[in-house]
């Protein structure tokens, strides 16, 4: 969970907006031209952004968590 907001602003999703010439640009690019030059608030740029720059809700953070914590359980109990 912690590590989310480290990754999303390594890939170009920051604070200040997305980074220029990152894999976020190219994202937000490919996005904007398969949207006839807009990029829709539901799409998956416009996620990455706002958690990118505004971290994640509580609830989020949740789902995250345990999504993590099922999978590691999953993998820990087949070895």
């Amino acid at each position: 969970v912690g590590a989310v907001p480290v990754v999303l602003g390594a890939v170009g999703f920051t604070g200040a907006g997305i980074t220029a010439s990152s894999l976020a640009a190219k994202m937000m690019s490919a996005a904007a031209m398969a949207n006839g030059g807009g990029v829709a608030a539901s799409s998956p740029v416009a996620t990455l952004q706002s958690v990118g720059s505004g971290g994640l809700s509580l609830s989020s953070k949740v789902l995250l968590g345990s999504t993590g914590f099922a999978l590691v359980s999953l993998v820990v109990g087949l070895q």
